[in-house]
């Protein structure tokens, strides 16, 4: 059924006034600072009918109502207004990665940490590995007789480093003559690229055909790992909201927050855009708690996908605020990495 006018703006009004409360929202509240030129009784009577279709619910006879999860998804699909990010939340984002736009690692931190102090709410972030990431330094230096270390500088200068097997007969002047090799052959190049390659590049190591295979091995083992890097900031602040004084609701709540293997799968995305995502009360497979709520977006630079950030809450969560706090880190992440380029 198609919601009225009047409907939509009375469910937006309820979500609203309740995501900023944590209070039942009643037809007195929404005539005295709303809609002045609505009567209570039609706004009761419109409360009522939105009740039926399922988009709210009343605690008690006398109390006000409160939205649904179908209240959720409508609001966030087609009623909330877009917020803006004041200046001082901007300089904060932008400072939040000033001077550490060199390490990714360091840029992953930030990231989650800006997010959830400016909303407030647990952050998470996700690092998968991008096939298209370019390699701009190789080298290989010995640890042990038959040891080395194979330390990757990307284009995202996240340093990758992996010990790797090498012939215990190797010299360090051929060694050193290996890794200028790769390094000629392979800097430039995006790790997809180098695979597809890799038959052809081969033939430049009939010397060095056991290093050069075990090189291949471990960009292989990176860029089919889909196990990434999961980072948390602000696990203790879902405690504010009133609605986890229930101690079954944190418990659920921390069942996921704890799992990395359950956060990595809620972030895993294909998507290479800032495109927004959120899923609502465990919809999809109650992958989260019917409690909870996730927004998330993935963040890429020059092509490269350089994560998934995201913020879980309670359904009664701002959903404006953290939409364009999400929206505005990826924005100015993507400028800076892009301009260090």
């Amino acid at each position: 059924m198609k919601l009225s006018d009047r409907k939509r703006k009375i469910l937006q009004i309820v979500v609203d006034d309740y995501i900023s409360t944590a209070q039942p929202v009643s037809s007195k509240s929404i005539t005295e600072k709303h809609m002045k030129d609505v009567s209570s009784a039609t706004v009761r009577s419109e409360l009522a009918q939105l009740e039926e279709l399922g988009f709210l619910s009343q605690l008690h006879t006398s109390s006000g109502r409160v939205p649904s999860i179908e209240a959720y998804k409508l609001y966030v699909a087609e009623l909330m207004d877009k917020s803006k990010l004041t200046t001082k939340e901007v300089g904060a984002i932008k400072s939040a990665f000033k001077d550490h736009a060199d390490n990714l690692e360091t840029v992953v931190q930030n990231a989650v940490k800006v997010i959830s102090d400016l909303t407030d709410y647990t952050s998470v972030g996700y690092t998968s590995h991008s096939d298209k990431d370019k390699i701009v330094k190789i080298d290989i230096f010995r640890y042990k007789q038959s040891q080395a270390l194979l330390l990757i500088v990307t284009e995202n200068t996240l340093i990758r480093d992996k010990f790797i097997s090498i012939p215990e007969n190797m010299t360090d002047a051929q060694i050193i003559e290996a890794s200028e090799l790769i390094s000629r052959l392979f800097v430039g190049k995006e790790f997809g690229e180098i695979m597809k390659l890799s038959d052809v590049i081969a033939e430049e190591f009939s010397v060095y055909r056991e290093i050069f295979d075990n090189v291949m091995h471990a960009i292989e083992d990176y860029i089919s790992n889909g196990n990434g890097k999961v980072v948390m900031e602000g696990e203790g602040k879902i405690l504010k909201n009133p609605e986890y004084s229930d101690s079954e609701k944190v418990k659920n709540f921390l069942s996921v927050v704890t799992s990395k293997n359950k956060l990595a799968g809620l972030l895993a995305s294909e998507s290479d855009n800032i495109e927004i995502n959120i899923k609502i009360g465990g919809e999809d497979g109650k992958e989260i708690p019917e409690d909870c709520s996730l927004v998330t977006a993935t963040y890429s630079a020059s092509g490269v996908k350089i994560g998934t950030y995201g913020v879980i809450g309670p359904l009664r969560m701002d959903y404006q605020k953290v939409v364009s706090v999400l929206e505005g880190v990826g924005k100015i992440l993507e400028d800076i990495l892009t301009n260090k380029k």
